[in-house]
C-alpha cells in the first residue's frame, strides 16, 4: 500500500495517479475521510484513557463522598473507554481497508492510456519472412504434435480445456530451459530458490493479487490457502515481518514453481494450444532494495531479460506498459514480448515491475541502517519473469520452424537437446 501520509499532505498526487490509471478519484476523498475518523476515534480513546489512569490515582487518595463519585465515575468511564476503543478500531479497519484497495502510484514516465497504448522502447530482430522462404508457417500446436511433444487432447481429457501434456522432446525441452534459467539467473548473483506452490491468504493479499487479480486465484477453501499464480507471491512473502540490514541489499531470489490461473477474464481468448493455460512453470527473478535503487534495479531485470531473449535467437520487441494496464502493485512495468509467426504479431513472454514499498509495507518488510541510520523504512519489492516455459515453447517452436516441420534450436539449448528437434516418423 501508499505512505499515509501522502493522504494528507499531496492527497491530490494520489487523485492524478488514479485519473491516469483509468480510476475514479473518489476514493481519495473517501479515505481522507477515514483518515479524519480514524484520528479522531484515537484522540477520544486516549483522552479517555487518560481520564480513567488519573482518577485511578485520586480513588487512592479519596475518602468519603469524593472517593464514591469518583467510583461512579470510574464505572462510567470504563463503558466509555470500551465503546471508544471498539470505535477506533473499527475505523482503523476501515481506514486500513480502504487503503489496502488503493493501488500504488503511477510512476511519471509510464505512459498514459490503456492496454494498446504502450511505448515500444526497442525492437530487437527481424521475424522470418516465410514466403520468401517458400513455405507457410504452422502454429505451434501442429509442431508440437508433429514432434511428439505436446497432447492436448489429453490434457482436456485428464484436466479440462486449458490443461495438456509436454511429451518427449516438450518435456525435455521445458526441463533445459529451466536449467539453463536458474544456472544463468545464479551466474547473474541470483540465489535459486523453489518454493512453495500454496501460500496463506496474508501473502496473496500482501502482493496485491486478492484485488483486481482476484478472479484468475485458484482458493482451496477447506484449507484456506492459495494456488500462486507466480511465485513472486511466496518470494515477496519471504521475508515477511523481517527487517534487513541496509548492508545486505540488493537481495536477488530466482525462483523455479508451477504457476496457476484461472484466466477468468480471458474467456474465449488463446484457446488453442498452449499459449494461455491454467497451469505452466515458470523461472522469476525477485529483488529486495531500498526505493532510491529499485528504479536503477528495474532497468538491470529488464537487461537480464533481455539478454536471455538474446540467447535464445528470438526476434522480440520491449514495451513500456501503459498506466491502465498496470497490476495495482507497479508503479511501471516493461513487458518483452516475442514474435509470434503464425499471429503475425508480437505476444508477451516476460515482464519486470518495480512496486517500490507498495508490497513491504502490507508485508511488514522494513530496511534497517540505510545511510548510517538506526531507523528503519520500508524496503523496495521488484519482480521480473526470466523464462515462462509454455510460452517460450511457443515461441521457439514458431520461429525455429523448417519446411519439414523441424525445429531448430539456439545454440544455448544445444547442450541438452542438440540443434535441431525432429518429427516424429509417424507424423
Amino acid at each position: 500500500m501508499i505512505d499515509p501520509r501522502l493522504l494528507r499532505d499531496d492527497p491530490d498526487l494520489v487523485r492524478s495517479s488514479l485519473r491516469r490509471r483509468g480510476e475514479s478519484p473518489d476514493a481519495v476523498d473517501a479515505l481522507v475521510a477515514a483518515d479524519a475518523a480514524r484520528r479522531s476515534s484515537i484522540a477520544s480513546f486516549e483522552a479517555l484513557r487518560a481520564e480513567q489512569k488519573q482518577i485511578g490515582r485520586q480513588v487512592a487518595k479519596a475518602s468519603g463522598d469524593e472517593k464514591t463519585a469518583l467510583l461512579e465515575r470510574t464505572k462510567a468511564l470504563s463503558a466509555e473507554v470500551k465503546a471508544a476503543d471498539a470505535s477506533q478500531s473499527a475505523a482503523g479497519q476501515e481506514f486500513d481497508g480502504l487503503l489496502r484497495a488503493l493501488p500504488n502510484l503511477v510512476a511519471p514516465e509510464a505512459p498514459e492510456g490503456g492496454e494498446e497504448d504502450f511505448t515500444v522502447l526497442h525492437t530487437v530482430g527481424t521475424p522470418r519472412d516465410f514466403a520468401a522462404e517458400g513455405f507457410e508457417p504452422r502454429d505451434h500446436l501442429e509442431l508440437g504434435t508433429m514432434l511428439g511433444a505436446i497432447d492436448m487432447e489429453r490434457g482436456a481429457k485428464v484436466s479440462g480445456s486449458r490443461f495438456y501434456y509436454l511429451t518427449g522432446v516438450g518435456a525435455q525441452l521445458e526441463l533445459a530451459l529451466v536449467q539453463l534459467a536458474m544456472s544463468t539467473a545464479a551466474t547473474w548473483g541470483f540465489t535459486p530458490m523453489i518454493p512453495p506452490a500454496l501460500v496463506r491468504s496474508r501473502a496473496m493479499e500482501g502482493t496485491g493479487f486478492l484485488g483486481q487479480a482476484a478472479d484468475d486465484v485458484y482458493h482451496l477453501e477447506d484449507d484456506d490457502l492459495y494456488l500462486v499464480g507466480t511465485s513472486e507471491v511466496p518470494l515477496a512473502a519471504y521475508h515477511s515481518d523481517e527487517i534487513l540490514d541496509a548492508a545486505s541489499l540488493p537481495r536477488r531470489y530466482a525462483a523455479f514453481s508451477p504457476c496457476y490461473r484461472r484466466e477468468a477474464g480471458s474467456h474465449g481468448k488463446d484457446t488453442r494450444g498452449i499459449f494461455r493455460v491454467h497451469w505452466f512453470d515458470k523461472v522469476e527473478m525477485f529483488t529486495y532494495t531500498t526505493l532510491e535503487e529499485s528504479y536503477a534495479e528495474h532497468e538491470r531485470l529488464l537487461g537480464w531479460e533481455r539478454e536471455w531473449l538474446d540467447a535464445l535467437e528470438l526476434p522480440y520487441r520491449v514495451i513500456d506498459v501503459a498506466t491502465g494496464d498496470l497490476g495495482s502493485s507497479a508503479i511501471r512495468k516493461f513487458d518483452c514480448e516475442a514474435w509470434i509467426p503464425t499471429q503475425e504479431r508480437y505476444r508477451e513472454v516476460s515482464s519486470t515491475s518495480n512496486c517500490t514499498e507498495y508490497q513491504s509495507r502490507r508485508l511488514d518488510i522494513r530496511v534497517r541502517g540505510l545511510d548510517g541510520d538506526s531507523g528503519t523504512v520500508p524496503a523496495a519489492t521488484l519482480n521480473g519473469t526470466l523464462c515462462a516455459m509454455t510460452r517460450t515453447i511457443v515461441a521457439l517452436f514458431e520461429n525455429g520452424q523448417q519446411a519439414d516441420g523441424s525445429v531448430v534450436l539456439p545454440k544455448a539449448l544445444h547442450p541438452y537437446l542438440g540443434p535441431v528437434l525432429k518429427p516424429l516418423a509417424s507424423a
